[in-house]
């Protein structure tokens, strides 16, 4: 009987130890998984993505996915300095036309079978070479061609030397080359899929791809070769993953962020604008606790254009052109129309937060002088009527609307004709309309993109000078500036050259936009460039 006992005790506490084994594995496993889940990072893209295959990276959507899976030769900062990437340095002779890079040699590419025994390789120069050539390949048709159209040639000198050849000097070229376009890919694994290496990538980002169902759910996992490390010479990336939805309107993406369920949301959308920000551009109480706004300057200038070689006689006019610069409060504008959110353009065309933008440029907001302008305009045609017909898309009707009520106070007539984005773009680009309202996102990050909007080899349909602006002082100018190597002496030719245009006013500046980007409280680490690139490698998340 007590035999019987004993077994049944013993019995009882190895039943009892087991228990606690297992509830300790349990816990053990749902902690993982738990610390695992508050990795992920994310969010919605509205637009969809076309491609994860850089040499398509033409969308924001595309590059911010493509930036997490790809690497360049070279990168922005959020300062918008180049950086070393794959390239550890690089330098430039032959009167600042040949680059050469020299590569580092622990950079591996995402594994894969095609790579044969190891499953991965490390990247040589070779292999520059060869995703170059695939964009210059016309049956490829990357819509990134363009970037290398002022290089005569590039090659690999060894694994880890890269060598570039201009036809020319062109100060802004390594800015180009952070461009995703100038990703590097490797030769075997396109072989093996040809166009499929759109929705199968092998980059050496630090996030690798994962599964992607299209217009579903697209997922990144965390790249632990990754070759980067922190400051602290701790591995990146931070997070163990990234999870991108694709819901399709601003609305439903916005309603997930308030919900939890995303950790970022990008931009200003007229769906939920009033909902989180007062008119001020603050946060509203109710989302103080629980929501990081992050703000600052994005290279996009929003601008109403005028056709130089229209017969119009009030197109002709550069008083009647400068009254209406100065006819609109842009500060009204912004606060009313967009919560604040953006820059008053009361400079010139290139706009804050690029070298070259110049403040004392533009026009500030003046009535009476607009007035006087006008009537100036009157007296000496005839005209005692004089009208303007502003083009745009529905989009922006609302940026119009106010622009013709304040313009009609200074005694001009302002029509407002809707129109199709596509078909605006054409006419725009024909010479059809002889006052539009337009936008110029750089490329790029150096002024001369936007100065090249009015260099007279530029006039569309055949380059960006939609205006068809022609000045013989500016043309010079702008070819100096392409030979000129010292910074500081090329930023003050950019600042000469936006003078120079806003004093014959072919276009109205109206503001400059702003990146504005929402995250979780449990969010760090995400930073904010003027260029709006998705940078998630030095992201960190807590738990709620």
């Amino acid at each position: 009987m007590i035999k019987h006992i004993k077994t049944n005790i013993r019995f009882s506490i190895n039943m009892f130890t087991a228990s606690c084994i297992l509830l300790l594995i349990l816990s053990c496993k749902n902690t993982k998984e738990t610390n695992k889940e508050h990795l992920v990072f994310r969010y919605n893209e509205h637009k969809n993505i076309g491609s994860l295959d850089p040499a398509f990276s033409k969308d924001i959507a595309d590059i911010w996915a493509t930036n997490q899976l790809f690497n360049g030769l070279v990168q922005m900062d959020d300062s918008l300095n180049v950086k070393p990437c794959i390239a550890k340095h690089w330098t430039v002779s032959d009167s600042a036309k040949t680059y050469t890079f020299t590569l580092r040699s622990d950079v591996y590419f995402h594994k894969h079978e095609r790579f044969g025994i190891d499953s991965t390789r490390n990247v040589t120069a070779k292999d520059f070479e060869y995703s170059l050539n695939r964009l210059k390949d016309k049956q490829v048709a990357s819509p990134g061609s363009w970037v290398l159209n002022k290089v005569d040639s590039f090659h690999a000198v060894n694994d880890t030397l890269f060598q570039i050849t201009l036809k020319q000097p062109f100060p802004a070229f390594l800015g180009l080359l952070t461009m995703k376009y100038c990703s590097v890919v490797p030769k075997e694994i396109i072989d093996f899929y040809g166009t499929d290496f759109r929705s199968n990538p092998i980059g050496t980002g630090p996030f690798k791809f994962k599964r992607w169902e299209e217009n579903i759910k697209l997922v990144l996992r965390k790249n632990n070769t990754y070759f980067e490390k922190d400051n602290f010479g701790n591995s990146l990336p931070y997070l163990e993953a990234v999870a991108i939805t694709f819901l399709p309107d601003k609305q439903s993406e916005f309603l997930q962020f308030a919900q939890g369920n995303i950790d970022y949301v990008s931009g200003l959308d007229a769906s939920y604008k009033d909902e989180i920000l007062t008119a001020s551009g603050q946060l509203r109480d109710a989302y103080f606790d629980d929501v990081n706004m992050i703000r600052g300057p994005y290279l996009n200038t929003e601008y109403l254009a005028f056709y130089m070689d229209s017969n119009i006689p009030e197109m002709q006019s550069n008083k009647l052109r400068q009254a209406i610069n100065y006819g609109f409060d842009r500060q009204k504008m912004m606060t009313y129309l967009r919560n604040g959110i953006g820059i008053p353009a009361n400079g010139g065309f290139i706009p804050k937060g690029l070298p070259g933008y110049n403040a004392d440029a533009g026009f500030s907001y003046q009535p009476e002088k607009a007035r006087s302008l006008v009537s100036e305009f009157k007296n000496e045609t005839g005209n005692q009527n004089p009208q303007i017909t502003i083009t745009t898309t529905s989009n922006y009707l609302s940026f119009c609307e106010y622009i013709q009520r304040e313009l009609q106070k200074t005694g001009l007539q302002v029509n407002i004709d809707v129109i199709p984005a596509a078909t605006l773009k054409d006419a725009k680009a024909n010479g059809k309309l002889d006052m539009f309202r337009a936008s110029w996102v750089a490329d790029y990050p150096d002024a001369e993109n936007y100065l090249s909007l009015y260099y007279s080899k530029n006039f569309a349909p055949n380059g960006p000078n939609y205006t068809h602006f022609k000045n013989k002082q500016f043309d010079t100018w702008y070819e100096k500036a392409f030979t000129e190597t010292n910074t500081k002496t090329r930023e003050l030719l950019y600042k000469k050259m936006d003078s120079l245009v806003m004093s014959k006013t072919p276009v109205v500046p109206l503001f400059y936009d702003e990146v504005v980007r929402f995250t979780r409280k449990n969010v760090n680490g995400l930073g904010i460039n003027p260029t709006n690139l998705l940078e998630l490698k030095r992201v960190k998340k807590t738990k709620n």
